[in-house]
């Protein structure tokens, strides 16, 4: 028995109904979404404590075995991708909210607990959680991947609501970052290192989060447009102006046909339409409205209109977040590469413009769907798998789009993450000493390269 099987056999011995080595719990913990792969874990551990963690990971680092931490397995680059093998620690188990401060609006919570079920927790005290990147992701992993989705024109990313971390190390200790403090000069900012580091540097086991008050009034509103570009150069305005959105989606002719499709709504065309929500007391958001409509007109805006009613407000959000799904009834039977890049707010109708072309000559008519007021948006390219030339297609595809953003000084991800798919564009993104920079911060935390190995860069 060689040593990675006596680790497997101990941690089976310590954790005892924890643990399987099913090839269907396997299977399901081998990828997220949008990303396909053969490889699978050696074995699945159900966690559901900081110290359960820490218990498990020292064995996994005396015996050398991979460690993926999964959440709800809603990546789409790769992440939980076992390229090595190893155990892949399931922590939906994870799902209390320990602490709510709600005086001074902050929450403590284990890694576990998704972004609705907070808002649940959340749901009599008058505040929420905003960050909504569309999937019912977990808090740990979002933090992960430095997650961000609809609502971060106004709230902003993981980045910025993370106030503080518990994190157990490639060797299970178990450490704390930040705090409850709005602000820090105390040493490295350990809290950021993990932020966006897809669990190559170690476990996050808990959160701290910022929290937000309910707004007065929630507004939604709606308006079609006969071209993206003019979609895009209408964003471009409002953000110019200041308009403070708290959501701006874009929504293109091929993505709005698949949501009336799937969703069944009614009174909508299959055109390039923006799905805004307005956050503040009734006289500003009717000021922001009124800005808005005018900004749209400007750019021959078409049948805008509001949703007053949470009712009404639900079943267009309901819409946006099936988009992935419709885009998938659209095609039966197909793959998909979901694929997103972020430019500066300027270049987004140029860069909208020139992978819309660019799919059409590859033979695709692809949906779009982005959080546009921050410059980002996601491309969804459907291939069926059997047909070489489409995948070659669709690869040329992805990879027009993030060299485009690239040329825009934008990025190749403004929130999947890097993952398995993305680690080239890295090293173009950011040159080789920054990369260099990067590999020397994971061997001095991780040694032996427990810790989700293979992703975002490789060592050698």
């Amino acid at each position: 028995m060689n040593s990675k099987q006596q680790g497997l056999a101990r941690l089976k011995n310590v954790f005892g109904d924890q643990y399987s080595d099913n090839a269907t719990a396997r299977e399901q913990h081998s990828c997220g979404e949008s990303f396909v792969s053969e490889l699978l874990p050696d074995a699945v551990l159900m966690l559901n404590s900081t110290q359960a963690v820490a218990e498990a990971v020292c064995i996994c680092s005396e015996h050398s075995i991979p460690i993926i931490a999964f959440g709800t397995g809603t990546s789409l680059e790769g992440q939980l991708v076992p390229v090595n093998g190893g155990v892949s620690f399931d922590l939906t188990g994870m799902d209390k909210v320990l602490e709510i401060n709600a005086e001074d609006f902050d929450v403590k919570l284990q890694a576990g607990v998704t972004r609705e079920a907070l808002n649940y927790a959340l749901k009599t005290s008058g505040l929420f959680f905003p960050l909504d990147p569309g999937a019912n992701a977990s808090l740990g992993g979002m933090a992960s991947t430095r997650a961000s989705g609809t609502n971060a024109v106004r709230y902003g990313t993981m980045k910025e609501v993370v106030l503080g971390l518990t994190v157990v190390t490639p060797n299970g200790d178990v450490i704390q970052t930040g705090g409850r403090s709005r602000k820090s000069a105390a040493g490295y900012d350990l809290t950021h290192l993990y932020i966006g580091a897809e669990g190559t540097l170690g476990i996050i086991t808990e959160l701290r989060l910022r929290i937000f008050p309910v707004p007065e009034q929630i507004r939604a509103a709606v308006c079609s447009f006969s071209s993206v570009n003019q979609a895009a150069q209408c964003v471009i305005e409002c953000m110019q102006l200041a308009v403070p959105l708290a959501r701006i989606e874009l929504l293109n002719s091929c993505q709005m046909g698949a949501c009336i499709e799937y969703s069944k709504l009614q009174g909508f065309t299959a055109q390039p339409t923006l799905f805004m929500e307005f956050h503040g007391s009734k006289s500003s958001v009717d000021e922001q409205v009124a800005l808005v409509e005018s900004v749209a007109q400007e750019y021959h805006g078409d049948d805008f209109r509001c949703a007053e009613t949470l009712e009404q407000r639900n079943e267009l959000w309901k819409a946006r977040h099936q988009a992935y799904f419709a885009c998938l009834a659209l095609n039966p039977g197909a793959s998909v590469i979901s694929t997103d890049v972020c430019v500066p707010i300027s270049k987004l109708a140029e860069c909208i413009e020139l992978s819309e072309a660019k799919a059409l000559e590859l033979g695709f008519n692809c949906p779009l769907v982005g959080h546009v007021g921050d410059g980002n948006f996601h491309l969804i390219i459907p291939f069926y798998p059997d047909n070489q030339e489409q995948v070659e297609a669709a690869n040329e595809l992805s990879h027009y789009l993030v060299q485009q953003a690239l040329a825009m000084q934008g990025t190749c991800t403004g929130e999947h993450g890097i993952g398995l798919r993305k680690k080239a564009y890295l090293l173009e993104e950011h040159g080789a000493q920054a990369v260099e920079t990067m590999r020397l911060i994971k061997q001095a935390l991780d040694p032996k390269n427990i810790m989700n190995p293979g992703k975002i860069f490789d060592l050698a």
